[in-house]
């Protein structure tokens, strides 16, 4: 089994990347962190690999960490997940955010990884909730969201108040404040918070109170905090369609909003 490879990056490609080893060429699918931590070719580098043998291939899978390895080892344990979904997930969280959205029992955001869909997300949050505490990465739930005081704290509160949930605005509201400084006003906090939610796919929480159907859209009225917004789904299949009541998460672009994940 190859457990780890150092050599010339000769390639890197969407999921995957070449790692040359003395004029062997090693084709070694990663997530998206991982290749983004990669030097350009053709520089040296190091990379943990995880090697799985199947009838019909040897797939290698390669790690900038230890801590996103020990994550792949753990996602793959669930059933229906594979190398290429445990990559999708780990290319969509980190390990951090991970701990969050379980510690959290945070369906929605483990959905934001292509190829997680409502179940599966739910089989992530049972058959893990127990073991992700024991991660290195992970020493304990108390311990994977920072402590907030002061501005910080009025920054989360407010981002709460609009449906984000903690685990999503807490880690990144203490690297905003890392970057602006403890003096920032909360505006100034708020204002790149909720930008940065947004690229990352979060979106404040709200429910359904009524649906309409029109051709091959339904719109539905979404109560988020005390704001009555409009959502619309294209297209929706019968069991992709909401009902009142059902909790969903959506996004606020700048001129419409539309539907993401339901929780």
């Amino acid at each position: 089994m190859i457990a780890q490879l150092t050599g010339r990056v000769d390639a890197l490609e969407e999921g995957r990347c070449i790692i040359d080893v003395n004029g062997v060429g090693y084709l070694v699918h990663a997530s998206t962190r991982t290749l983004a931590a990669l030097p350009t070719p053709p520089e040296t580098a190091r990379l943990l690999v995880e090697t799985h043998v199947r009838e019909d291939a040897i797939l290698l899978y390669g790690f900038a960490d230890t801590a996103e390895r020990d994550w792949f080892r753990l996602l793959t344990t669930v059933q229906g997940v594979g190398g290429r979904v445990a990559l999708s997930v780990l290319s969509a969280l980190s390990p951090r955010d991970l701990v969050s959205a379980i510690a959290a029992g945070d369906r929605a955001t483990l959905t934001r990884a292509p190829g997680v869909g409502a179940r599966l997300a739910v089989r992530l949050l049972t058959e893990l909730r127990d073991k992700a505490g024991a991660m290195p990465s992970a020493p304990g739930f108390a311990a994977a969201l920072p402590v907030t005081q002061g501005v910080a704290e009025d920054a989360v509160s407010a981002l709460l108040n609009l449906g984000y949930r903690r685990p999503e605005v807490q880690p990144v509201v203490a690297r905003i404040m890392e970057r602006l400084g403890e003096a920032a006003p909360v505006d100034a906090v708020i204002r790149p918070e909720a930008l940065t939610l947004a690229k990352e796919g979060a979106g404040p929480r709200g429910r359904v109170e009524s649906r309409t159907y029109y051709g091959d859209k339904a719109e539905y009225l979404v109560r988020v905090g005390t704001d009555l917004v409009q959502a619309v789904q294209w297209n929706p299949s019968a069991d992709d369609a909401l009902s009142e009541g059902d909790l969903v998460c959506v996004k606020l672009p700048a001129s419409n909003v539309q539907l993401l994940a339901v929780d």
